[in-house]
């Protein structure tokens, strides 16, 4: 049962590629699920976010204000890191009885975890191989702004506000080059599928 981190930067077409490995048969666990599920309403996450930043990153209902979380961590790398230092233990506990869960299930299956932040938590050791989806920092601002609607200034910080490129690269062991069609990045992915299962 090989267990394959899969990493790439905002916009850079990662869930793309998640959603066609799942496709092809791979049991694809969603960090960015597990995030939503460590600071769900009533959860001991969301309680030590309201600790630390307010009740500005709460709604009304008392769930957490994405946005609102979002306009202060992207804008401060101190307040990102303690958020990470909240969020990322928990999501590592629910990553890992996740996996527990889809290999109980098949024990033959190839699990991917689909992880955008993968090299902030530095977790790409705990991998049989590391995916990397690659587009251009250029690219994927200029995918926020046409296809997001988001300002270039937003764009560019939540870009910045990650791993860099060489960074992410770094610790690839197969890169997905995500900056060309949508065809020519499935055909890399089903290429790259057989080599995940040998």
């Amino acid at each position: 049962m090989p267990l394959i981190g899969l990493t790439g930067g905002i916009a850079s077409g990662k869930s793309t590629v998640a959603r066609r490995l799942a496709e092809l048969g791979a049991a694809v666990v969603d960090a960015d699920v597990l995030s939503r599920d460590a600071v769900a309403p009533g959860s001991p996450g969301l309680r030590a976010v309201y600790r630390e930043f307010g009740d500005g990153v709460l709604t009304a209902d008392g769930s957490l204000d994405r946005p609102a979380l979002g306009a202060i961590v992207f804008a401060d790398g101190d307040a990102r890191e303690r958020l990470n230092a909240i969020v990322h233990p928990e999501v590592s506990r629910l990553s890992h009885a996740a996996f527990a869960a889809a290999i109980a299930a098949d024990p033959d299956a190839v699990v991917v975890y689909d992880v955008p932040l993968l090299v902030e938590a530095g977790r790409a050791d705990e991998f049989d191989s590391v995916v990397v989806v690659h587009a251009p920092a250029e690219e994927r601002i200029r995918r926020m702004v046409q296809l997001r609607g988001m300002a270039a200034e937003e764009a560019e910080r939540r870009v910045r506000a990650q791993a860099s490129d060489q960074e992410r690269l770094a610790i690839a062991d197969h890169v997905i080059d995500a900056s060309r069609t949508l065809e020519d990045t499935l055909a890399a992915v089903d290429s790259l599928w057989g080599t995940l299962r040998a």
